[in-house]
Order: C-alpha cells, then sequence, then structure tokens
C-alpha cells in the first residue's frame, strides 16, 4: 500500500556531539545528530566475514578521524592512526582504542597491514593526501572537499584514482541525511520525473574563523567548500553542473577585509545558480554571514512531484526509502545521522569490490562547481563553463 512521507520524519534534532580527547567540538553547523533512527528496529545483515584493515588520519578540531565509527564496525580493524600533532595523534588512538600510531600520513601509508585510509585532514591537503594513499596501494575515504579550489588538482586525483582502480569515496554528510536519502529513491523510482530544479544550502555562521591547521578556515571562499549544498543535484540523480553564474556578497566581518585572508576573497556569501546535465537548473547557497536557520538543507523540485522536507505525492508501493541498517555498535552519528552510514557504504564498497554511492566523478563534479562558481563570483557574476567527470558504472 502506498503511503506519503511526512514532514516530521525528516525533522532533525540539535544535539551536539560528545566531548573528545582533543577537547570539545565547536558548534559547527550541520554537526547535530539526528532525533532518533529511524532504522533502530531493522535487524543488520552480516555481508562479510572479513574484517577491513584501516588506517585513520586527522583528529583536528572536528575530531573527524573517530567521528564515523570505524572503531566499532564489526567488519573493521584499525590498525594505526596518525596526526601531526602528538596529543591529538593519542587522543585519536585513544579515541579508536588502536595502539599503532604514526607521526604523518606520508609513513603510515608505508604500513603494508594497512588495506584502506580515511583522511580526516585539513581541507587543502585533501587531494594530495589522497594521491598519496593511492600510490602506496591502499583504497581511500576522504572528508569533503575533494580537493581545494584548484582545477589541476581535481584533474590529478581523478587520473590517480582511475589509475589506481583502487576505491576512492568522498564522506559527504548530505548524502545520508534522512531527506536526501528518500529523494534519491523516490527519484530511482521514477517518481520524481525529470529533475527541473534544485536548491542546497549551507548556512554556516562564522564571525569568527574556526579554529583550524594553518588557518586554513580564515577567509574561506564559501564556494570552495561547496559539498553540502551541491549534493542536493549531484546525490539524487548523479547529475553534474555544466555551467554557473554566481554573486558573492561582502559583509563587515574582519577576515573578509581587504588584505585579511590568504585568499584574496572578500566574499562571506556565495549563491550560486547552475545549468545541470539533466537540462534544469539548480541554486547553490554557501554563507558564513547570515545567522538563524543554519546548517545543511535542500529540495528538489521535478516533472511528476517535488520533496522538500516531504513528498508532495504519493509513494510508489514496494519502495523503501529509509536508510540501510547499520551494524550493531555503529551509531548513526552527526551531520543528520549520517557518520555511520558513511562508513558503513565505503566498508560494504571495498569488501564486496563494488563503487561506493560518493565515487571520483560525484566527489569531484560536487567540489569543481564550487570552485568555478567562486571564479564567476570574482567577475561579477559571468556565466562559466564548468569540466564535469564521468565514471564506470556511477
Amino acid at each position: 500500500m502506498a503511503t506519503t512521507l511526512q514532514r516530521r520524519d525528516f525533522l532533525l534534532a540539535t544535539a551536539i556531539g560528545a566531548v573528545g580527547a582533543a577537547g570539545a567540538q565547536p558548534n559547527i553547523a550541520g554537526f547535530e545528530k539526528a532525533k532518533d533512527d529511524p532504522n533502530a528496529a531493522r535487524v543488520w545483515q552480516p555481508f562479510s566475514e572479513r574484517k577491513l584493515r584501516v588506517g585513520i588520519v586527522g583528529y583536528g578540531v572536528c575530531q573527524f578521524g573517530a567521528q564515523f565509527g570505524f572503531q566499532n564496525h564489526p567488519n573493521v580493524e584499525v590498525v594505526a592512526v596518525s596526526d601531526l600533532i602528538p596529543e591529538r595523534c593519542d587522543g585519536l588512538a585513544k579515541a579508536c582504542r588502536c595502539a599503532k600510531t604514526y607521526p604523518s600520513l606520508e609513513e603510515l601509508v608505508k604500513d603494508d597491514r594497512i588495506e584502506a585510509v580515511f583522511v580526516a585532514t585539513d581541507a587543502p591537503s585533501h587531494g594530495r593526501h589522497v594521491m598519496e594513499v593511492l600510490k602506496h596501494g591502499k583504497h581511500v575515504a576522504c572528508a569533503v572537499p575533494a580537493v581545494f579550489g584548484s582545477l589541476e588538482e581535481a584533474d590529478a586525483v581523478y587520473e590517480a584514482v582511475k589509475k589506481s582502480g583502487l576505491k576512492y569515496m568522498m564522506f559527504e554528510t548530505s548524502a545520508f541525511h534522512d531527506d536526501m536519502v528518500a529523494m534519491r529513491g523516490l527519484h530511482a523510482a521514477g517518481a520524481l520525473g525529470d529533475l527541473v530544479y534544485a536548491e542546497g544550502e549551507y548556512y554556516h555562521y562564522m564571525s569568527t574563523p574556526i579554529d583550524s591547521y594553518k588557518g586554513w578556515r580564515v577567509g574561506l571562499p564559501p564556494q570552495w567548500y561547496p559539498t553540502h549544498s551541491n549534493a542536493y543535484h549531484v546525490c539524487v540523480a548523479g547529475g553534474r553542473f555544466t555551467a554557473v553564474s554566481c554573486l558573492g556578497s561582502k559583509c563587515g566581518i574582519d577576515q573578509f577585509q581587504p588584505g585579511a585572508n590568504p585568499y584574496k576573497n572578500p566574499f562571506a556569501t556565495e549563491i550560486a545558480l547552475f545549468k545541470t546535465s539533466e537540462g534544469g537548473s539548480a541554486r547553490m547557497a554557501v554563507s558564513w554571514a547570515t545567522p538563524g536557520h543554519e546548517g545543511e538543507m535542500g529540495r528538489i523540485r521535478g516533472s511528476k512531484g517535488a520533496f522538500n522536507q516531504a513528498f508532495s505525492a504519493k509513494v510508489p508501493a514496494g519502495v523503501d526509502l529509509r536508510k540501510p541498517a547499520l551494524p550493531p555498535g555503529v551509531e548513526a552519528g552527526g551531520h543528520g545521522g549520517s557518520h555511520g552510514h558513511l562508513c558503513n557504504e565505503f566498508v560494504q564498497a571495498v569488501l564486496l569490490d563494488r563503487q561506493p554511492l560518493v565515487n571520483i566523478a560525484w566527489a569531484l563534479n560536487m567540489t569543481v562547481g564550487g570552485i568555478v562558481a567562486h571564479q564567476s563570483a570574482l567577475k561579477d557574476g559571468e556565466l562559466l563553463k564548468i569540466p564535469g567527470y564521468t565514471w564506470p558504472g556511477a
């Protein structure tokens, strides 16, 4: 019997994550956990008897290295961890219940016991670190964004993944929001029809920059951190953006004044209007300067139905729009209950030898759209073409 998706099924609570060894996490918009797990009553079905041997790198201000549940997954053995700062490295080892530590990613990837590495380092290092992991023959998962402001590095990472034959997955949290999972299921079932319009938003007020390695967040161009919003198109159907016109807005926040940041970036808000590969359009917003109603959110409209916290029509009979079950001990976690699902998806993709959900094409298509959008904002909204990426089986 068909059912209607209700708005209450997708409302999120505002609980803040736990305090870790390196201190309390900052109050970061979008980091909240889901109020409860709608799949708690489901029974998880084991898919392999093997344990994936994982190395984890990075335990910075967000403590991401330990936030996604690798240390609790029954199909994972955390072999070693690393962080450049010794006390953070010790905190990560304690959080992951792992005795072996390395002083850097470059040393950790030499460990032949490790099959896969989770890169949770500073954003400017993501591309370089991913390529270093692949060079040593290991599968890789990476925090967002895929690369940092460089189209050339995007091409280099793409070629490195292609050459390696290994699994790559970007841990885009919006991909496992309750509403996103429902949108993806509805689209796959044909219930949305042709995608006509999408909106995605990442609002995170930062009157002062969050602490970061070498200050990389100071004056950060908003559209260089675009994946939380851009996912509301790319992660629905695997589409991409083909062109963009973006407008930037200035503000009185100190870090965006002339000479105050290393990016020469004057904009604290950037609103991008994209053309999409499906022939539709998408408005994607990233802002550090608009307090109130913060977080990651989005909505989508198709030729047959729309989704804005609830589906506008009947869900087709037999279509299950819930998240998959998680293994015992793995919590759904932060960013709207996405953390545990991202970990589980990557582990399954490697052990079952299949494509992960947020593969290299999706990751780069979400990321490079923002890089070109910032270029457009600096040119007062000039319409610019966006390079695209495809991947076999994606």
